[in-house]
């Protein structure tokens, strides 16, 4: 139930149609651990345990990532949607990131918004260690195949997308949502279950990278993302702190790497030793 029918006028020059649009459906979903409400997350329904896996491991609100919770799917709407689920967590596996519990809402745009803190930066000054490098080429090729799996995009063009890659390319797992954090909490929410997580390398999203994209991507220890349109400012400073490869503008066959490129195989090897550099790919 990703998407929903509407109707609406389509107006073009002087002439008025009738229209029926699929749109991405937008809900609510609370969660509530040990009996409290800890967030309210905007979300595509689906994937809810996945997304909600791998919302607490981003958020640090579960020390360990092996640890499996016992989840209960508890009120649904009248469309069939789930609106609230509970968490049971033992106090001695909640990590600090419970204390940081968001205040009202989590938006479908922003993956911070409405949290009470932006959070403990108890993890600034670490770094992901990685010395091998990924090709270029290899890099824009992993978006056709995160497309193919766009189902809710090709039929209403309002989903984000994530997807998880080994080094090699292979793909280890795709995810769409309305938010684009959404997406990524549910790429890394379903290799956690899945003990795939240590697989995965490259992470790959459809829209912007935000900061909040970057820290998940830390978290998850995956060095390299790369993204269809642009990072922001904060972004490639994050990314540059953390040690994550970052790529942006992946699309037309051209990318430009803005940290750490030192990861990337360039067709010509005597490029520039510089911060900053745009590939552009045949």
């Amino acid at each position: 139930m990703a998407t929903r029918n509407y109707e609406g006028k389509r107006f073009e020059d002087d002439s008025v149609f009738k229209t029926v649009d699929s749109l991405t459906v937008e809900e609510a979903l609370q969660i509530n651990i040990n009996n409290k409400p800890f967030t309210v997350s905007m979300r595509t329904p689906g994937d809810d345990i996945n997304l909600v896996r791998g919302l607490l491991h981003s958020e640090g609100v579960i020390k360990n990532s092996n640890y499996n919770f016992d989840l209960v799917l508890k009120k649904e709407n009248d469309r069939g949607i789930v609106t609230i689920v509970d968490l049971t967590i033992p106090e001695d596996e909640l990590g600090d990131g419970y204390s940081n519990s968001r205040s009202l809402l989590s938006v479908s745009s922003c993956g911070i918004c409405g949290r009470t803190e932006l959070g403990d930066m108890t993890f600034m000054g670490k770094m992901i260690e990685e010395d091998e490098k990924v090709d270029n080429e290899l890099i824009t090729s992993l978006f056709s195949k995160m497309k193919k799996h766009q189902f809710d995009f090709h039929q209403s063009g309002g989903t984000h997308a994530a997807a998880a890659f080994t080094r090699e390319g292979t793909l280890l797992s795709t995810k769409e949502d309305i938010g684009r954090h959404n997406a990524v909490d549910k790429v890394i929410g379903e290799l956690i279950i899945a003990k795939g997580l240590k697989k995965a390398t490259i992470l790959t999203v459809s829209g912007r990278i935000s900061y909040e994209i970057i820290i998940k991507c830390f978290k998850a220890n995956i060095p390299f993302i790369a993204a269809v349109s642009a990072p922001s400012s904060l972004a490639v400073d994050y990314a540059k702190e953390f040690g994550i490869t970052l790529f942006g503008f992946c699309r037309n066959g051209r990318i430009t790497c803005y940290s750490n490129p030192q990861r990337t195989k360039l067709k010509k090897p005597s490029q520039p030793d510089i911060t900053e550099i745009e590939i552009k790919v045949s």
